[in-house]
């Protein structure tokens, strides 16, 4: 690509990119939002596996009691921990541990030194469902959703 088919943003180089990023903010402390470009030439991102399951039909209170056991676990520890926890969220968040490792190794960084650095479960979308109810009423249900991060961060 050459220099007058670039748009300015992309032209910007490293050093202006970081000044711009660690300036002082007016109205709140929030760091600018990244492109995806901005990202990859800061190589923010490098340092970690990340996995995420969208849509997935169990409540995030429920995710969200399985992923407090394995925060701040190695990853060994937190595939243990997760494979014979009794709880329907167990099975996803094992899969998905697994597939932020497959990340992580993809990505170069030491297996061994793994740990869970974040995971959390957000809301979704919310099914409404109804069932019927004496004198041709109904209530609703409401079949919730979630979406389950799991990063992983090499210890140092």
């Amino acid at each position: 690509m050459s220099n007058e088919n670039m748009t300015e943003r992309q032209r910007i180089t490293k050093e202006e990119m970081l000044e711009r990023y660690n300036a002082p903010r007016k109205k709140n402390n929030l760091p600018p939002v990244l492109t995806k470009r901005e990202r990859k030439k800061l190589g923010i991102g490098k340092d970690e596996g990340r996995a995420t399951a969208k849509y997935i039909r169990i409540a995030p209170r429920k995710v969200k009691i399985v992923l407090d056991l394995i925060k701040g676990k190695s990853i060994d520890e937190a595939l243990a921990i997760v494979k014979y926890t009794p709880k329907a969220a167990s099975e996803v968040v094992y899969k998905l541990l697994k597939s932020a490792e497959a990340n992580a190794v993809n990505k170069e960084l030491d297996r061994d030194s793994l740990y869970v650095s974040e995971a959390y479960a957000n809301k979704g979308v919310t099914l409404k469902r109804i069932m019927p109810r004496a004198k041709g009423s109904a209530y609703r249900i409401n079949k919730m959703t979630s979406h389950i991060t799991v990063v992983l961060k090499e210890k140092k």
